[in-house]
């Protein structure tokens, strides 16, 4: 190193160093967030030698993506889903446990007030796609059926969209059920079909750019949470589906890809229908983590 680069390397240090301690008075844990956040940042900057044109770019994108943002559309959890950075946030917070089931990424398109379904009805409502039956059970670790489980589900439409990308208010293949006695609860919904995120803002640009796919494969979502346990939030891949591999948010983990088999039009279904056209089956059992202590 010259006497030049020594001294460009100690004018950096320095002022990462003191950005550093002007987050000193802050609270404890804030505090260790903003300085780890600064070196790493500041280090970035230093090893790709960032240039101003280079670091304006990245101000555009950033404010194009708080522009697109809405109610009913969240850009920032894009970018953090396709950098891998939600789920890199799922992993650290949900260590690996041998017994429980996985957990992924809530994804943009979870929504508030999902209506409440009692056990068999059908939450399509609307939303294009073939029949599906499901069955869930919802398990502690140690195998006991956790009854009263808050289960929410949601999913897209065979067009790729989920209702909150649709016009209108109206909620489609969204709702929550509460598990019986045994831990089960049973519904109707659609097949879950591959879909690509949106790419016509500034997220989708830089997959493009990167050469990557937007596509996510086929899965359902679900959200559960009950008492004395770790809330779960996961998604059901379906078995065979060609993105599996390639999921633009890294969500997939071999545990959670699953069957949906097909059935031929007049087969009686579990609940005693016979349907005019094929329809689809899945069911799968959940294993709650037990809650860790609190750190209140």
């Amino acid at each position: 190193m010259t006497s030049g680069e020594r001294a460009n390397h100690a004018r950096e240090e320095s002022l990462t160093n003191e950005v550093v301690r002007s987050f000193a008075a802050a609270d404890t844990r804030l505090e260790e967030i903003l300085s780890s956040l600064v070196r790493h940042l500041h280090a970035f900057i230093r090893e790709v030698h960032l240039t101003p044109e280079e670091w304006s770019a990245g101000i555009d994108f950033l404010t194009e993506a708080g522009r697109i943002t809405d109610g009913r559309r969240q850009e920032f959890i894009l970018l953090s889903d396709v950098l891998g950075a939600s789920m890199q946030t799922v992993t650290v917070n949900a260590p690996a446990n041998p017994v429980a089931t996985e957990s992924t990424v809530l994804g943009p398109f979870f929504a508030e007030g999902s209506p409440l379904l009692l056990d068999g009805q059908d939450i399509a409502r609307g939303a294009p796609g073939s029949p599906c039956w499901v069955e869930v059970e919802v398990r502690s670790e140690s195998g006991e059926p956790i009854p009263g489980a808050r289960v929410e589900v949601w999913g897209a439409g065979d067009d790729g969209l989920y209702d909150v990308q649709r016009s209108g208010d109206e909620m489609a293949n969204r709702a929550h059920f509460f598990t019986d006695s045994q831990g089960g609860l049973r519904f109707w919904g659609i097949l879950p079909s591959a879909y690509p995120i949106p790419a016509d803002g500034p997220v989708g640009r830089l997959l493009a750019a990167a050469g990557r796919s937007e596509m996510r494969p086929a899965h359902l979502h679900f959200l559960i949470t009950a008492e004395g346990h770790s809330p779960l939030i996961t998604h059901l891949f379906v078995s065979g589906d060609r993105y599996l591999a390639t999921d633009a948010v890294f969500g997939v983990r071999p545990s959670l890809v699953v069957d949906f088999p097909e059935h031929p039009a007049q087969e009686t279904a579990p609940d005693g229908r016979r349907l005019e056209r094929a329809w689809h089956s899945m069911s799968h059992t959940f294993v709650m983590a037990e809650a860790g202590p609190s750190k209140a």
